[in-house]
Order: structure tokens, then C-alpha cells, then sequence
């Protein structure tokens, strides 16, 4: 996606009625001849969001509002999602986008950062937080993983299937687009739904949301494998203090995963929301910025 085509995505949040919901400035920082897009917004303490597929800074918007008060609350799209552009011959896998955030942090001279993790956020997060432990001061779990397991969804690992997969994914819209009703037990509003699909509109721009299918490593031979074992073996290594929020109705992030974080960080403080999907923010956003809100203070 060139800049026009970010242009035209911005004035289809202004028709839309979108921009009430996503109010904020873009900035871009250019990684050779592609940009990235993120939010930066509010000034004081950094809280770093990082998203996962196929969602983008939308995700947050509400956080992003709660805490811009207070903190610098900075909020990129992985290159693919978002706002950011789209290239074709490009590497999308875990080490390239734990690199762009990590250049990100650098541009942005960003230190003492407190980092929340969603989905593919949480293997990307994790990647920076083993690498660069001391740049982070505190980190906020909500429904990920950043660790190798077996544990997927049928659906998720047929979506890999060589080919086939794609096609379903970049042509049928047959990932992002089941996202907007699969991941939440309340019904999303259209708008809000509008919102979550707008970056993903055509065959082009649904490129990252399949490459982050495919770059789940579930062999030995897999790229990524080693990448995310490297991760997986500095968990325990961390002591920032940790807050684990679940939705606890994710088909996807399940209890499997939420008992291998408790058993990783047995210190963490938890809250498990019973009535919650996978995208927790919107099935219980009011209690997690409280929650949040009490932890980072």
C-alpha cells in the first residue's frame, strides 16, 4: 500500500463515521523504501500496544484514549496491517516485525516502556522484552502466546494448507472477515466491525493477514521455529511484574495457553473473564482499563 492508498483509507475513516472511533494522528517511520504506520499520542511513561492478525491499531483505540490522559501511548500497524504499506516481496515473518518495532523504539527514543501484548503481539512483545530487557518496565498479557505449541485450532491450521489457504484467506476474505463475529461473545457494532475490516478490503491488501498463518511454526523446519524457541527459552528470565488478562471463551488463545503463562509467570497478577472472547478488549474493556490503570500505577 503506497501513501495515496493510505490517503484514501484515511478519508474512508472520515465518510465512514470511523474517525469518531479512531480519532488520532498517523505517523509514519520509513524502514528502507516501505513505511510503517503508528499512533502516537499523550506525552509522560510509554505504553507500547502491540497488536496480532488480523486486527491493527484499531484494536486499542479505546486504551489508547484511556491512557493518552497520562502516557505516551504508542501504537504501530506490523507492516501489512493497518495502515502501513503493503509489499509484496517482503519478509513477513516473526524476526522482521520484532526488528521494525524494535527500530521504532529506537526512532522514537522510547525507555522504562510498559507493554501490552495481543495475539501475534505477544511473540512479537516478547521478542523485544528477551532481547532488550531493559528497556521495559512492566508487560500486560491479554489472550497470545509466545511460545511453541501444538495446541491449534483445526480451522487455523487448514487455513495453512500450501495455496489453498491463501486463496481463502486473501480471496474469500475467509479470516479477517470471520474475526468480526468468531472472536467476541458480544455482537460487535457495524461500525466497529467496518473498522476492523477496512485495511483488508481487497485481494492486495489481505497479504500479512495470510503470511501470519503461514509463519505459525508448527515444525521443527519451519523458519520461525527457532526464532520463537529462542523466546520461549527467556520467559523465565523476566522479572517485570506481569498482568494477565483472558477472555476465557477464545477458541483460538484457550485455557492451554493461559495455564502455560501461569505457570511461566506463577507471580503474575490474573483476571480470567469468563464471558470474554478472544478480542477481550471489546467483550471487557471497561474492567481491563481499570485493571490496567491499577497495575500501571
Amino acid at each position: 500500500m503506497k501513501k495515496m492508498s493510505v490517503k484514501k483509507m484515511r478519508a474512508k475513516l472520515q465518510e465512514s463515521g470511523l474517525h469518531e472511533l479512531y480519532p488520532f494522528r498517523s505517523h509514519f517511520l520509513q524502514l528502507g523504501v516501505h513505511n510503517l504506520h503508528y499512533i502516537d499520542e499523550g506525552e509522560g511513561t510509554p505504553i507500547l500496544m502491540l497488536h496480532g492478525n488480523p486486527t491493527w491499531s484499531f484494536y486499542y483505540r479505546n486504551l489508547i484514549k484511556t491512557f493518552s490522559g497520562s502516557h505516551r501511548t504508542v501504537v504501530p500497524d506490523h507492516m501489512g496491517c493497518g495502515l502501513s504499506d503493503r509489499p509484496f516481496d517482503y519478509s513477513y515473518n516473526l524476526e522482521t516485525h520484532i526488528q521494525n518495532t524494535y527500530k521504532l523504539i529506537k526512532f522514537l527514543d522510547l525507555k522504562k516502556i510498559i507493554l501490552v501484548v495481543h495475539d501475534w503481539g505477544g511473540a512479537i512483545g516478547f521478542g523485544l522484552v528477551t532481547r532488550y530487557p531493559e528497556l521495559f518496565e512492566k508487560i500486560v498479557i491479554l489472550n497470545t502466546g509466545a511460545f511453541l505449541s501444538k495446541h491449534i485450532p483445526r480451522r487455523i491450521n487448514f487455513l495453512k494448507t500450501p495455496f489453498l489457504g491463501e486463496w481463502l484467506m486473501r480471496r474469500l476474505n475467509l479470516f479477517a472477515w470471520p474475526a468480526t463475529f468468531m472472536t467476541t461473545q458480544k455482537k460487535l457494532p457495524r461500525l466497529v466491525k467496518k473498522g476492523y475490516l477496512l485495511p483488508y478490503d481487497s485481494f492486495e491488501n489481505r497479504i500479512a493477514v495470510s503470511r501470519f498463518v503461514q509463519d505459525i511454526p508448527m515444525e521443527k523446519t519451519h523458519p520461525t521455529y527457532n526464532t520463537l524457541l529462542e523466546i520461549e527459552s527467556k520467559l523465565t528470565s523476566l522479572s517485570h511484574p506481569k498482568l494477565i488478562l483472558w477472555g476465557g471463551r477464545d477458541f483460538c488463545f484457550n485455557q492451554h495457553f493461559f495455564d502455560r503463562w501461569r505457570q511461566i509467570y506463577p507471580d503474575a497478577e490474573v483476571h480470567w473473564y469468563k464471558e470474554a472472547g478472544h478480542y477481550v478488549l471489546e467483550d471487557a474493556k471497561e474492567d481491563v482499563a481499570q485493571r490496567m490503570m491499577n497495575f500501571i500505577k
